[in-house]
């Protein structure tokens, strides 16, 4: 049985070198644990050795790390968090089983930013992470003094979210990595071979019978899927977090993907404007739904300006 070798903080150079970035050496980049409630550690990467500046929120059976390429860019001291079940982070025993709500997915996220980045200038939430963020700007509204929404608004447009709920909700176990690669390969046609293997290697462990399962795929016996209830892979939609982003009394900015597999349509792009004229959007050529995996060094260019 073949096992593949990882190092979660390895590949940053080739991270840097598919982008164009500048290499001067390793980041000092680490990894820590917050214990958010009885029974739940979450887990995060901590970039810098100064306050954290922005605190990152990953998509649906993603990891921090898929924000890597974007912290290169960026070049601040920031916090990338595994949301519950994902990554690196406990599932966590919730009241009543099943899978959490986006408002119990803020109530841990909320423990981890008030211990790892109470002073940040910024949330940045994908997807999953979007709608987390803004449940936690409704619950603790002085963690979130900006907030920038990538690929998300509170209505999830279907043609979007379908591609997503089938790969989500694929086969329990791989046999092999390429197998799992050549999965992942058909359903990121825009994405590099390098780029999505390791994004697998940082998302996907080895059991010991030499299967392969997405980290996120641990936790599903345990009734923590990949998304929410009602969450993006399932199509559904978060219509009470409109109030919450009317409520919202600090900059906002969604950055829309414009590629196929976007989940925001025109028409949640106008209710958007409807609530918040003030809010600032930006159209990204080229990305779909994963801009932070499409268009890295434009996403971190935007955030910067937005910060700024």
């Amino acid at each position: 049985m073949e096992r593949i070798p990882y190092d979660e903080f390895g590949y940053f150079a080739d991270n840097a070198a598919e982008f164009g970035l500048p290499w001067d050496g390793p980041p000092a980049v680490r990894r820590e644990f917050v214990e958010v409630r009885p029974g739940c550690r979450l887990s995060a990467l901590v970039w810098g050795t100064g306050p954290p500046e922005v605190v990152f929120l990953h998509g649906g059976a993603q990891n921090a790390h898929t924000w890597d390429t974007v912290a290169l860019a960026l070049r601040r001291p920031l916090v990338a968090i595994d949301l519950p079940g994902h990554g690196h982070s406990d599932a966590g025993a919730l009241a009543g089983g099943g899978p959490p709500s986006v408002d119990d997915l803020a109530a841990d996220v909320e423990g981890a930013v008030a211990t790892l980045a109470p002073e940040a200038a910024a949330v940045v939430g994908m997807s999953l992470g979007g709608l987390t963020a803004l449940a936690l700007s409704r619950r603790w509204p002085g963690l979130v003094r900006r907030l920038v929404l990538v690929d998300v608004l509170p209505s999830l447009d279907p043609r979007g979210t379908a591609a997503i709920h089938a790969f989500i909700h694929g086969p329990e176990s791989f046999g092999s990595f390429d197998e799992l690669l050549a999965r992942t390969m058909a359903h990121n046609p825009t994405r590099s071979e390098s780029s999505l293997r390791r994004g697998i290697l940082h998302n996907a462990i080895q059991r010991d019978d030499g299967r392969w399962v997405w980290r996120y795929a641990r936790h599903r016996d345990g009734g923590l899927a990949a998304e929410p209830r009602g969450g993006p892979g399932a199509g559904d939609r978060f219509e009470d977090l409109w109030q919450a982003v009317s409520a919202l009394g600090v900059p906002l900015m969604l950055v829309r993907g414009m590629a196929a597999g976007s989940v925001v349509s025109d028409d949640a792009e106008k209710e958007l404007l409807g609530r918040r004229p003030d809010a600032r959007v930006e159209h990204v050529a080229g990305a779909g739904h994963s801009v932070q995996g499409d268009r890295p060094v434009e996403l971190a260019t935007l955030i910067d300006s937005f910060i700024r």
